[in-house]
């Protein structure tokens, strides 16, 4: 989806800006204030490769929607819990998540959902017990589509519903992309990061074809940037050179700031508000909002 947003300014000399993927950077305005909630648009944050800041990208986009007054529903869908604990969520003492929800049917999600420190920012917990969920689910009638029906009752209370996934294509992730609107990739500014993207875009494209036909790619999302280095430059290049526009112009760099903010268990955009990243992370919002993948 080519992005409707204002011109890039015009700097002194008559230069324009450009942005650390090679374009010039356009200019991403203050949303305007919602007058109403919901229905939600569903965003899968997707990348079967680890450590490429899918966490990371949930907990502080959807922060960062939340400041612009936007009702966020992030939702943890990796059996590890990380973005349950980075939100300051207890998940071992938790006897309801959301593998009880995808198996079982007499439980409620709005008993499951917890509110954040964050105003407008709720999470729907996961812990270690959902490793099992993706072989109980196998003998299910439309498998592929339990999620969507768990989250249906909630659309209508939110504006934006972020997905966590695990990193892999299995039964989870399928999910996750069945009941999802958009996708966004995060992607690591390393060579081996990029080689997964083009797996991942095929499987994005089977959804669209056998389970979710209104599935799209929000964009590709680069992280862990680091502009000194030739290496990170390059392969946002390459990227940008093989994805065009669905490569988002905010570019994530990497920083200590985030593993810090985690173990505070809040998001950068309160941990540390002035920070550049999460101002990133704010243009990112703006950026998602302009693109027409959020509200």
């Amino acid at each position: 989806m080519a992005p409707e947003v204002t011109p890039p300014l015009e700097l002194e000399h008559g230069t324009v800006q450009v942005g650390p993927t090679g374009r010039p950077l356009p200019d991403f305005p203050e949303p305007a204030p919602l007058t109403a909630h919901g229905p939600a648009r569903i965003i899968a944050m997707c990348n079967q490769k680890g450590g490429v800041g899918k966490t990371t990208t949930t907990i502080n986009l959807g922060a960062a929607l939340a400041e612009l007054g936007r009702k966020v529903l992030l939702v943890d869908f990796d059996p590890q819990g990380a973005l349950s604990v980075g939100l300051g969520v207890p998940t071992h003492t938790l006897d309801v998540t959301i593998y009880n929800l995808l198996v079982e049917r007499r439980h409620d999600i709005r008993e499951v959902i917890q509110r954040t420190n964050v105003q407008g920012l709720d999470v729907v917990p996961a812990n270690i017990d959902l490793s099992a969920a993706e072989v109980q689910l196998v003998g299910e009638v439309a498998r592929e589509q339990i999620l969507a029906r768990v989250l249906r009752p909630v659309l209508d209370d939110y504006d934006v519903v972020l997905i966590d996934c695990q990193p892999s294509l299995g039964l989870l992730t399928v999910n996750a992309l069945t009941a999802a609107h958009g996708v966004i990739i995060p992607l690591e500014t390393e060579y081996f990061a990029m080689r997964g993207v083009a797996l991942l875009v095929e499987t994005i494209e089977k959804i669209q074809d056998r389970l979710n036909p209104r599935l799209e790619i929000d964009g590709i999302l680069a992280t862990m940037y680091d502009g000194r280095t030739l290496h990170s430059r390059e392969v946002v290049s390459s990227v940008v050179d093989h994805f065009s526009e669905r490569v988002f112009h905010t570019v994530i760099s990497r920083t200590v700031k985030f593993p810090d903010a985690t173990l505070a268990a809040e998001p950068i955009t309160t941990y540390a508000t002035a920070h550049n990243g999460a101002n990133a992370y704010r243009q990112l919002a703006r950026e998602l909002i302009a693109r027409g993948g959020a509200a």
